[in-house]
């Protein structure tokens, strides 16, 4: 039998595509949503009792889904940290609600949940996976995604500190950085077809690519692998 995972940001795009990966290779996997709705009855209905409602930016729901999972499953192999809203957008033009809602979204709740899991992660000597973007080695200038590339950057941050902390426990912390991955649910930038044919590989990402990508980095085969940042990208801003 597989290992445990949580993989959060699950009810949609490519937090379902890497859930649905696990799943498929043998991993028990947990699933997060948020707000009722179709989404969630389908979460239900596909992943069972495995399948949790809590807001990610609330410690007391982040505790309680932990709980939750380690109740019915005694363990956590893998932690997939899928959330990070999205914003576009020169800086003079972001709001300061914006602004403040990329580093909730994308750098709270990472956060929170590692903190919360911590303890699980090193009784399995497990990982932990969280979602940047491209382009965040080379601390670039952007013009209409400052403040989500600001955010992104301060998780990278976190997750090599974190690579560091967690070292002498056997816990391996890496980033894995999508490009462009058009899928339903992407943010319409994605789909720029302007943006598509830049890409050096010559097409745009699928949500497979991303999942197989996060299931080596929570495997065996990426073992001396840790505080790195994983691009999935096809060569964008190379």
């Amino acid at each position: 039998m597989g290992g445990v995972a949580l993989v959060t940001g699950s009810a949609r795009g490519l937090g379902l595509a890497v859930a649905r990966h696990l799943r498929a290779r043998g991993d028990r996997v947990h699933v997060v949503w948020r707000s009722d709705g179709a989404r969630a009855r389908d979460l239900s209905l596909e992943f069972g009792e495995r399948a949790h409602r809590a807001d990610l930016g609330e410690p007391e729901d982040v505790r309680r889904l932990v709980a939750d999972v380690l109740a019915r499953d005694e363990r956590i192999d893998h932690l997939v940290h899928a959330v990070g809203e999205y914003v576009s957008g020169s800086l003079e033009a972001t709001v300061h609600a914006d602004f403040a809602r990329m580093f909730r979204s994308n750098v709270e709740t990472s956060f929170l949940v590692f903190n919360a899991a911590r303890s699980s992660l090193r009784a399995t000597r497990g990982q932990a996976v969280f979602f940047g973007t491209s382009g965040l080695e080379g601390l670039r200038a952007r013009r209409s995604t400052a403040a989500y590339a600001a955010a992104k950057s301060a998780l990278l941050v976190c997750v090599r500190s974190w690579a560091l902390e967690e070292a002498p426990f056997g816990v391996r912390v890496n980033l894995v950085s999508p490009g462009h991955v058009p899928h339903p649910d992407a943010h319409p930038d994605t789909l720029e077809l302007a943006r598509l044919e830049r890409i050096p590989l010559g097409r745009p990402g699928e949500p497979a690519d991303v999942a197989r990508a996060v299931a080596f980095l929570c495997s065996e085969e990426s073992a001396y692998t840790t505080g790195t940042d994983l691009h999935v990208t096809g060569g964008w801003m190379l």
